[in-house]
């Protein structure tokens, strides 16, 4: 469960480490496109970004649903050594 949640919280950091990232790289592109520069590698870039974003939420949710499926560590069924085994 401790591993889950530290997945999670890395995920997290990731995601909104990405977003700075594409707030960051969308300025580039609309100041390309603003000044009539070249802005083809910066929109690919910021594509890759967005992608890399969709990627980590996904992977997120797969931690988040792998934590919902867990037992709490501190549930009493656990810690008395109970388990819920379907028959």
């Amino acid at each position: 469960m401790k591993h889950a949640q530290e997945h999670l919280a890395q995920a997290n950091r990731h995601i909104a480490e990405l977003m700075v990232q594409i707030v960051r790289q969308r300025a580039i592109v609309k100041y390309a496109l603003d000044t009539g520069q070249r802005s083809a590698m910066a929109e690919s870039l910021l594509d890759a970004l967005e992608r890399s974003l969709r990627i980590f939420e996904k992977h997120r949710e797969l931690i988040f649903a792998q934590l919902q499926r867990q037992p709490s560590e501190y549930s009493p069924s656990v810690r008395l050594g109970q388990h819920d085994y379907a028959a």
